[in-house]
């Protein structure tokens, strides 16, 4: 795969050697400098060829729906990781505004795809999980990522947190905050239920072919923006993608 030099179409891999943790450190400290940075593979084409992946692999009977559409004409699914700067700035960009845009016309699906550069990112997961057993998965997502820099970072906002007490400290305040059980939700987060589930959608963001996150797929084929350099870039990729599939 080619070098990719932009760091708006940057992913974060599934390697961890060193020169990727360098770089997780460094794109933390961009993006909280005000630097936009995007996640995607090398290839700069705003291509919606490729191979179509089957249904079945996507979307699972428990997976988590963030929007809904009559006959899910557009499904668009996201595999991430919650501790990922990359994931954390599409939400920002992107994710976040889709939701109140495309409310009733796309089926909006997420999935959990942590990986192990990003220490919280899996304990971030099981509290997400943990919230949705008691029906308040939407509302967990929204709290990880709209409070990110409180559990993800250090707390001088320089690298990535590697902190699971202070996360969970963390994790603990938002599940009061929407009304859960406490203790159920402890229990829930190191269950085998939750646990399974969140090994499941890492082995179906590996049989898509997700090497990295965020992996979007447009009814069922991945979404690669090209060498996007800015925000409106960005979106008008995703919605000129998602259009195309609408006008269909």
């Amino acid at each position: 795969m080619p070098k990719n030099n932009n760091p708006l179409t940057r992913k974060s891999w599934l390697s961890t050697n060193l020169i990727l943790t360098i770089t997780v450190i460094i794109v933390a400290v961009l993006v909280f400098g005000g630097v936009l940075l995007f996640s995607r593979s090398g290839n700069n084409n705003t291509s919606s060829g490729g191979q179509t992946v089957a249904a079945e692999v996507l979307r699972k009977p428990d997976s988590h729906v963030l929007l809904e559409s009559p006959g899910n004409k557009v499904t668009v699914v996201e595999f991430l990781d919650y501790q990922c700067p990359a994931c954390h700035q599409y939400y920002e960009a992107l994710t976040k505004q889709v939701e109140k845009d495309y409310a009733g016309k796309i089926t909006f699906i997420t999935r959990n795809f942590p990986l192990s550069i990003h220490p919280l990112a899996r304990p971030a997961a099981q509290a997400a999980e943990a919230a949705g057993v008691q029906g308040k998965f939407k509302e967990m997502y929204h709290a990880l990522y709209d409070n990110y820099a409180a559990w993800a970072l250090t707390p001088d906002g320089q690298s990535t947190s590697s902190d699971e007490a202070r996360a969970r400290g963390a994790f603990d305040q938002y599940a009061r905050q929407l009304g859960l059980d406490v203790a159920k939700f402890h229990q829930d987060m190191n269950s085998p239920q939750v646990n399974a589930k969140i090994d499941g959608d890492s082995a179906d963001a590996q049989r898509a072919g997700a090497e990295g996150t965020p992996t979007i797929f447009i009814n069922g084929k991945q979404f690669n923006p090209g060498n996007v350099q800015t925000v409106q870039q960005l979106n008008d990729a995703f919605r000129a993608r998602v259009d195309e599939e609408q006008a269909k």
